[in-house]
């Protein structure tokens, strides 16, 4: 394979520093090495590279910063190889950023870096348009996808959250800063992917809260 051009965005410096010097002993050129998404942004604005790899904790919250940011990157960049390399699974973007029919994609824990050779493997198959994905990512994700609760959008998720607080319509309301019809709304959504229909017998309201109770 031809010499990737590659955009990193990493903020710890070890790991950073780490990954640049095995993918330039493999032939490849890192053409940026950033340390948070505004830095990633630009990076592949500036050098649109074959390849991008991202954490995905980054700065400020060091929560999902990195895996939003692929998933944004992808969405203005479908042709854009991308590649998320964290210690963390993060199921609901994961999945996002995993289902695609365009293929150069790739989610892998951070282990897989001590494995060299196939670690690089791994990033030059992404950048040939495969898909690469971790096994432990693959457990959690089929894990997720069989609790009911993964259907529901995340607006969703937070209206049954508040149900579960004991809100009512106009409370939830009140606090997401939405109509009582836009709640009602969701709420119907809510029972009917939760496989709850008009005619099952008990308080649906009631045992849409009990689902979420039990899988949280």
């Amino acid at each position: 394979m031809p010499p990737l051009r590659i955009v990193l965005a990493e903020d710890s410096l070890l790991v950073r520093e780490g990954v640049v010097g095995i993918l330039r002993r493999f032939g490849h050129d890192v053409v940026a090495a950033v340390t948070d998404v505004d830095g990633l942004d630009k990076a592949v604005e500036d050098h649109a590279p074959d390849l991008t790899i991202t954490d995905v904790r980054m700065p400020p919250t060091h929560t999902d910063e990195g895996l939003v940011a692929a998933v944004s990157l992808r969405r203005r960049y479908p042709e854009l190889p991308i590649l998320v390399l964290s210690q963390y699974i993060q199921p609901a973007y994961a999945a996002e950023l995993i289902d695609t029919e365009a293929g150069g994609v790739g989610y892998l824990l951070k282990d897989r870096v001590g494995e060299i050779e196939l670690f690089v493997s791994d990033v030059e198959r992404v950048a040939a348009g495969g898909t690469v994905v971790d096994p432990e990512v693959v457990r959690t994700l089929l894990a997720t996808n069989r609790s009911p609760l993964s259907r529901l959008s995340n607006r969703e998720l937070e209206v049954l959250a508040l149900m579960a607080e004991g809100g009512s319509n106009s409370t939830i309301a009140a606090k997401l800063i939405v109509t009582d019809a836009a709640v009602a709304k969701h709420v119907r959504s809510i029972l009917i992917k939760l496989d709850l229909p008009p005619d099952m017998d008990g308080h649906r309201r009631v045992l849409a809260v009990l689902q979420y109770l039990q899988q949280r």
